[in-house]
């Protein structure tokens, strides 16, 4: 049954062998390389935006159970490390991007919560979330999906209680830190009604934007599945190369894309013969250190506390990449 929900439902292969199927029909060789790079295109296209539309919808509903006000609140309970594991795990049910976790953070920050459990929020948020769980299922499989978000959520919940220990609350730029507006406002009360338009909205909205990225991983995606030599992936990123996993996640951070746009370059290197820990090595990279959302992070950071964040991050997914490469056998 799990074998069907994860072929069938999650991973659409149906939709596959139908693609495959009226390709034949007008002619096209699916065994070719343009022929397997558009059926490659069209399915991988068709099915992330399909589960990405299902997926922020029904998230987009947990969430409207937890604006930011009353996530404040409820992180304000916890103290030490259970408050840095209550910050990730809220980040798992906010934005999919690390630009849209930005405002966020800000605002928690200048409401006076402690600044590991705000930074356990801002690495959480875009590197694990439930899409993540449900998308990797898709690809991966249950337990490579389960693994990755654990270790994501490892890494945020161990990188906002070091941040913490560092004691570097003077690193926050001076216009969030006089911020005194802590302000208590009650969330409302929002009918089922209510929250099926925000999820609505939040589908529309996040659909505009993610859109584009899917586009250009799928298009990566399909070029490195067809036309890339599965020896130059395997030198580059296979077990022949010690320094794959940190190649990977240098090349990773400069780029920006969430999740959703990753998904397709990482099936077609996974395909290719690279190593599953330099894979998602180079995913947690994109998410969680692009470039756009460092720029944003600057303006609310200082730069001491801005390396700090990357050094941290970067050393946590070099880790958990070669981590992952060692137990692969076991997951796989």
């Amino acid at each position: 049954m799990w074998t069907f929900i994860q072929d069938q439902i999650l991973g659409m292969k149906w939709l596959n062998a139908l693609i495959e199927q009226l390709l034949l029909m007008v002619g096209l060789n699916v065994d070719s390389r343009i022929g397997g790079s558009i059926q490659f295109f069209i399915y991988d296209t068709m099915k992330i935006t399909v589960l990405l539309c299902v997926l922020i919808f029904l998230i987009s509903y947990i969430q409207s159970f937890f604006p930011p006000e009353r996530s404040r609140k409820i992180m304000g309970r916890f103290h030490g490390i259970g408050a840095n594991i209550i910050g990730a795990l809220l980040g798992t049910v906010t934005p999919f991007c690390s630009c849209s976790s930005i405002p966020i953070f800000m605002g928690f920050t200048s409401a006076g919560l402690p600044l590991g459990v705000t930074f356990s929020f801002l690495i959480s948020s875009p590197m694990v979330d439930l899409g993540s769980l449900v998308l990797l299922t898709s690809i991966f499989g249950v337990k490579i999906a389960v693994t990755y978000v654990v270790l994501g959520l490892v890494i945020a919940v161990l990188g906002g209680t070091l941040i913490e220990n560092l004691h570097m609350e003077d690193q926050i730029a001076d216009f969030i830190r006089n911020n005194n507006s802590k302000v208590d406002i009650e969330s409302p009360n929002l009918t089922v009604k209510d929250r099926l338009i925000y999820s609505r909205d939040q589908v529309a909205s996040t659909f505009k934007k993610v859109f584009p990225y899917i586009l250009i991983g799928v298009a990566i995606g399909a070029v490195i599945h067809n036309w890339i030599p599965e020896g130059w992936v395997e030198t580059v990123l296979g077990d022949n190369n010690p320094f794959g996993v940190i190649l990977a996640t240098l090349v990773g951070i400069p780029m920006y894309a969430d999740i959703f746009g990753t998904i397709p370059i990482a099936e077609a290197l996974l395909a290719k013969g690279a190593l599953l820990g330099t894979i998602l090595s180079f995913m947690m990279a994109v998410t969680t250190l692009s470039l756009p959302s460092l720029i944003m992070l600057k303006k609310a950071i200082k730069p001491k506390l801005l390396g700090t964040f990357i050094a941290i991050c970067t050393a946590g997914i070099i880790i958990v990449g070669y981590g992952f490469n060692a137990i692969a056998y076991l997951l796989v």
